[in-house]
């Protein structure tokens, strides 16, 4: 019998490698651990939920250091597999003139041998949210299969599904997100994108109160919509409510932001929280999350969140 979590978050642990100078003049890269998933999952589990990860490690010279995050993380990590292959990484490097550069190394990794045979139903059936992303199917064929094996044996069990679109062009086309995210639709309960960078470019949609409403009318519970302008929007019940981001003096990093916000999110609503409630949940890691380097490295503890919280009431 598997032992029971608050959320399992399905995806890939990625090598994150930080500078804050050009790629191009970069003597000295930092070390951490990143991948959206991983960013939910990891803040989610600070602020005091049990979460489990569902994944595949490579068995190359990085998989001890990524095992050990997991851990320290505080992951169950019953449901992590290891195989041969490599790990993948993503570098990173926030510029002096704010220009951001990424450059990924995650094709043929060993995540994307993400499949069916590696969701244990029992595993599934034993939480209270499943979480996965557009990210993760577009790992693979077989990890796309994975998504909606798990959001499937969830549906049927009355755990909820939570699914972030995180649309990249850089990953696969228009078509495929599209086709990607149709197929788990109907499955979904909590919904979270970024309007301008996800729904916007996907489905043209002029607006994220149309966006929320279009979805709610699909039958999705929860629709959490941010945008550019630092605007989150949230339709629950036949109501929507926008908020603007906290400010903060100076941003450091925006890196994993909106993944932060949806494990905060995760966390307050499988501890009773409204989803008005753990839509400020969120606001609040992000708010801490962006000041410093490091998508992860930066996630603040349940003391410094839940402080913060009771303060603003």
């Amino acid at each position: 019998m598997f032992e029971s979590t608050d959320i399992v978050c399905i995806g890939e642990s990625l090598t994150e490698l930080s500078t804050n100078e050009s790629l191009a003049y970069a003597e000295t890269l930092n070390k951490y651990f990143g991948g959206d998933t991983m960013t939910t999952a990891v803040s989610a589990s600070r602020l005091g939920a049990k979460v489990g990860y569902i994944t595949v490690i490579g068995n190359d010279y990085l998989k001890d250091f990524l095992m050990e995050a997991c851990t320290s993380e505080g992951l169950e990590t019953s449901q992590i597999r290891l195989s041969d292959g490599a790990n993948g990484l993503y570098i990173v490097a926030r510029c002096k003139n704010n220009k951001k550069e990424f450059v990924y190394y995650r094709k043929k990794t060993a995540a994307t041998s993400l499949c069916e045979a590696n969701i244990a139903p029992d595993y599934i059936k034993n939480t209270k949210i499943v979480y996965a992303t557009g990210i993760t199917q577009s790992l693979s064929l077989s990890a796309n299969e994975a998504v909606k094996t798990a959001f499937r044996i969830a549906k049927d069990n009355g755990v909820k599904v939570a699914y972030d679109i995180n649309y990249a062009t850089r990953i696969w086309d228009i078509s495929e997100a599209k086709e990607a995210f149709e197929e788990v639709l109907p499955y979904i309960d909590i919904f979270f994108a970024n309007f301008d960078h996800d729904l916007k470019p996907l489905f043209g949609w002029t607006s994220p109160d149309l966006a929320i409403k279009t979805l709610m009318d699909k039958g999705v519970s929860n629709v959490i919509i941010r945008d550019s302008e630092g605007n989150i929007s949230l339709g629950y019940n036949g109501e929507i409510i926008t908020k603007k981001q906290l400010e903060v003096d100076e941003i450091a990093d925006t890196t994993g932001s909106g993944d932060a916000f949806n494990g905060a999110f995760l966390y307050g609503i499988v501890n009773g929280y409204t989803p008005f409630e753990a839509m400020r949940l969120g606001m609040i890691i992000n708010y801490y999350q962006v000041q410093s380097l490091g998508a992860i490295k930066s996630l603040p503890n349940h003391e410094t969140v839940l402080n913060h919280y009771n303060n603003l009431e």
